[in-house]
């Protein structure tokens, strides 16, 4: 069948995407005419329909497509829409894969491949549509190397190098597909063709994109050098959360624990619902199906399906905090999954945030999905913890996160019927009954209240439909006018017929009884309530509201209670001497999306983010002081700061790398907001005074993307001092990731630039780090130069922080050069300036390089006491890398006064943190300290 280019093809594409689901009107018109439509949009749409309707008749097709409020739905056989047969096939090989029958795995992953006739949705003129082409064409590329993957495995790479040769000039930057290739050539024995093909790989995502490969790239390349790792099953790595020592080994070195332990149980679930009423047959259901009627070695699995504001989040937490301690003490995992969202979240950055709340720094988390999975449901396994998915797309989106562990269970919620989640119980709540909608609303007015209309109480809850949102949105106004009957709000609705009679079909209700609280704002709280749709993180502190506004009033979380009393806002996480958070509901949130362009221009809404990016620079700003004790070190900009008003967290002054931790997302989404809108000083400013978080805590992916973000904007704006100092940023990420070849460079531009500035910070810091680089090459003379250099200038500016970093590069060189009276000299002063800043991170590191010099030395006992002392200091600041490295040391020392028993106390606890966050080289190097204890000739050693 011929369908007219243009209107049609847009509109019967809409809808096979969504074949079987409502498509709303307003959807359908933001595809056609991407968010700019005429004011005859909806009769065009309603023509458009009437034409495809003919031509699915006339040409004999059996397809219907039915008038749904508030939209459209197709109704059309599965079998004859591809996408829906593509998928069929993705779930059954996926099965097979589990069944370990690799062979049709692979072959059924073939046949959702060739439904393929070139890319998605080609030729449609949709910017909506070629968004969801792309991710269908994404999907097909992740099948291709899925089945190839398997291939491999069933020995089939000489048929296979002709295929994925082409797959790799078409996708040259996909990796995987490329550690493929040189898989299937090193297999054929064309050894030198392999390792070509990572030279060209490495060469173009240098020129490109200025990367260097990932980890599976540089992996397979390693294996191929080493000649038989590849022939080889993967080698199981063991993750242990805690070590018992044994009867006969001492405590722990300062203090009385007899357990080593990695991390706290995690406790992310969000407060129950307050004024929860009825679904007691749901949750004896879910509850039933998560701890009692499974199988003894299958994960329970609930989803909770059904319309938007049906009460589906509120009911999986009220089951979640009702199981939380008696059946899952070991911890509760959470992530709202963002399914209704033009983007959900994708599952490999879910598991970088579980990954992290079981105790794994950001260093240790494995670069591919299967990895991170495989690490993530390891670490559950024999522990009883909940997990909550909320708001989840599809199946394959949560298919990764489930544990592979019978100990755990699963709650999920989504808008989709879900069942192709392997032993799911699907529960689907409805609206609730009319006396329970009636206590609801008891709940929220007061019994009294209530009690003196239950007429017009009974008529309430039916005219809103009896869904819980909507009660709770209607409950709300009534609350904030006391004057206003029960009648009065029933009068009130009857004005709203037509949206009334569409409220218990989901989205366009819902946006209709939340104008009826938006309606009866005040001008103030409206066009708040409009910026706050400016802010893309979940929650959100009071200070911002008055930085939206530009509002200095001291307590800015007043102007929000307005929003809090009919709540279109809710309260989260608050604290008697802290700040409060702030939530949208996922509804409410689109709302107000909806509404921000009313009332003010497009300057109106660039201030308001100015100035809430503004306030976190200068909340971050803060926190740098704190941790470096004074204004050291960062390189600032020269855009005002917007000072929140109001109370602030206590970790803000006392752990201020706790504070910066917990409010990453919202850090790194200013800095984006901030790129968006051109404003490179403010951008680079806050780029930049983020490092010290992601240095300290390992968050080294977030370090690239902001960073490398703001250096495009300050490149297109000519931005100097920005350009330099992200130019050093980037080169101090190169260092950590020991990528020292791509440091020089950056650090010799940053130098430059600063010279020409005549800035003496960015020219120290830089000075610094290019001795360190020659340091590494084993130049310890220009080192020595270059790190006097850095510490004159450092001390011409009073950076006390800075002088300290000077002289312990100063220190580490001179005893290498074997001057330990030199070193021992630099370092002490290093350690004054340490103590001078209360930096306790800095302390511990000073004090350990003066118990390595002074094991060089040969001064055993004084090394092992100034170890235990650093120790001490790292483990209070939760530095778990630092602990490794520093157990490693005291195990060292110990091995050298002859103390064996204790030395392989320490060298077990350091294999285990290194097991912990899968450190191999760290691991290597306990291992083999280990060996030499065991019964080989103990030789003095250094630890790096």
């Amino acid at each position: 069948m011929r369908i007219s280019l243009g209107r049609q093809q847009i509109l019967l594409g809409a809808l096979l995407l969504e074949q079987g689901r409502v498509v709303r009107v307003d959807r359908l018109i933001d595809m056609i005419w991407d968010e700019d439509p005429p004011d005859t949009a909806r009769t065009q749409v309603q023509i458009c329909v009437s034409r495809l309707r003919k031509a699915l008749t006339d040409n004999g097709v059996k397809a219907t497509i039915l008038t749904r409020p508030p939209g459209y739905l197709l109704r059309v056989p599965e079998e004859r829409v591809d996408v829906r047969l593509y998928e069929r096939r993705i779930s059954e090989a996926e099965a097979l894969v589990r069944d370990g029958q690799t062979e049709k795995a692979a072959l059924c992953f073939r046949k959702a491949v060739a439904l393929w006739r070139g890319p998605a949705l080609s030729g449609i003129k949709s910017r909506g549509l070629r968004a969801k082409g792309a991710r269908l064409d994404e999907s097909r590329l992740d099948t291709i190397e899925s089945y190839i993957e398997l291939e491999l495995g069933l020995g089939r790479h000489h048929q296979l190098v002709g295929e994925i040769s082409g797959l790799v000039h078409e996708h040259p930057f996909r990796e995987r597909l490329r550690a493929q290739l040189m898989l299937a050539l090193y297999r054929s024995g064309r050894r030198a063709k392999a390792l070509e093909t990572y030279r060209a790989g490495r060469e173009l995502l240098a020129r490109e994109l200025g990367l260097e490969p990932g980890e599976e790239l540089r992996r397979t390349e390693a294996a191929i050098l080493a000649g038989d790792a590849l022939f080889r099953p993967a080698e199981a790595v063991t993750l242990v959360t805690a070590l018992e020592p044994t009867p006969e080994e001492p405590a722990d070195p300062g203090g009385d624990e007899a357990t080593f332990t990695v991390g706290t149980p995690p406790r992310q679930l969000p407060p129950d619902t307050a004024d929860f009423v009825g679904r007691t047959e749901e949750i004896a259901e879910i509850e039933k199906a998560l701890v009692e009627a499974r199988p003894k070695q299958a994960v329970g699995v609930v989803v909770v399906v059904g319309k938007p504001g049906v009460g589906k989040s509120s009911l999986a937490l009220h089951v979640a905090h009702r199981l939380a301690q008696e059946r899952f003490p070991d911890g509760q995992l959470y992530f709202d999954l963002g399914g209704t969202r033009a983007d959900p979240v994708e599952p490999a950055d879910i598991l970088v945030r579980f990954l992290r709340a079981l105790g794994i720094p950001g260093p240790a988390i494995p670069a591919r999905l299967d990895e991170r999975a495989e690490m993530y449901r390891s670490l559950l396994a024999g522990r009883r913890i909940l997990v909550l998915l909320d708001d989840a797309a599809s199946e394959r989106q949560i298919s990764p996160l489930l544990p592979g562990s019978a100990s755990c269970a699963v709650i999920v919620t989504s808008r989709c019927r879900l069942t192709g989640v392997p032993g799911a119980r699907v529960v689907e709540p409805d609206v609730l009954g009319s006396q329970q909608s009636v206590r609801l609303l008891a709940r929220v007015l007061g019994e009294e209240r209530v009690a003196r209309e239950p007429e017009a109480a009974a008529t309430l809850v039916a005219a809103v439909g009896n869904l819980p949102l909507a009660l709770r949105i209607i409950g709300a106004r009534l609350a904030a006018r006391p004057h206003w009957s029960l009648a009065s709000m029933v009068r009130r609705l009857s004005d709203e017929h037509r949206w009334l009679d569409e409220l218990s079909h989901g989205d366009m209700v819902m946006r209709a009884s939340i104008s009826l609280t938006y309606d009866g704002l005040g001008a103030q709280a409206r066009r708040l309530l409009r910026l706050l749709g400016l802010v893309e993180t979940a929650d959100f502190p009071g200070w911002v509201a008055g930085a939206l506004l530009g509002d200095g009033r001291p307590f800015p979380a007043d102007l929000l209670d307005p929003l809090v009393d009919a709540q279109m806002l809710d309260v989260v996480d608050p604290e008697l001497a802290g700040e409060p958070h702030y939530l949208f509901h996922s509804t409410i949130r689109m709302f107000v999306r909806e509404r921000l362009g009313e009332g003010r221009d497009e300057n109106d809404r660039v201030g308001a983010v100015e100035r809430m990016v503004s306030g976190w620079l200068a909340l971050v700003d803060q926190a740098n002081r704190n941790i470096y004790g004074g204004d050291y070190l960062i390189l600032r900009g020269e855009h005002p700061r917007w000072r929140p008003r109001g109370p602030q967290n206590g970790d803000l002054v006392d752990r201020p790398l706790k504070w910066l931790e917990e409010r990453q997302d919202a850090l790194c989404s200013a800095v984006h907001q901030a790129a968006d809108l051109g404003l490179d000083e403010l951008c680079w400013d806050l780029a930049s005074s983020l490092v010290p978080l992601f240095e300290r805590r390992g968050y080294l992916d977030q370090w690239e993307q902001t960073n490398c973000r703001a250096q495009q904007v300050v490149r297109n704006a000519g931005n100097r001092r920005g350009i330099a100092a992200l130019a050093y940023s980037l080169a101090s990420l190169h260092i950590c990731r020991r990528q020292y070849s791509w440091a020089f460079p950056a650090l010799t531009l940053a130098l430059k630039e600063f010279d020409a500035l005549g800035d003496p910070l960015g020219r120290a810091k830089c000075l610094r780090d290019l001795a360190f680089l020659w340091y590494v090459r084993g130049h310890n003379e220009r080192a020595l130069a270059l790190s006097e250099q850095a510490f004159t200038e450092f001390r011409r500016i009073e950076d006390v922080p800075g002088q300290g970093r000077a002289l312990v590069l100063s220190g580490h060189v001179h005893t290498r050069l074997g001057d330990f009276v030199q070193a021992l000299l630099h370092l002490r002063r290093a350690l004054e300036c340490a103590e001078m800043t209360r930096d306790r991170r800095s302390q511990a590191q000073v004090l350990r390089r003066i118990g390595q010099t002074l094991m060089c030395r040969g001064e055993d006992r004084k090394a092992a006491d100034v170890l235990r002392e650093a120790y001490d200091l790292i483990k209070e600041d939760g530095d778990l890398i630092g602990e490794g490295y520093l157990l490693h040391d005291l195990g060292e020392v110990y091995m050298e006064l002859g103390c064996p028993s204790e030395a392989l106390r320490y060298l077990k606890r350091s294999l285990a943190i290194r097991e912990q966050i899968s450190d191999r080289e760290g691991m290597n190097e306990v291992r083999a300290a280990i060996e030499r204890l065991e019964g080989r000739p103990i030789s003095h050693a250094w630890p790096g």
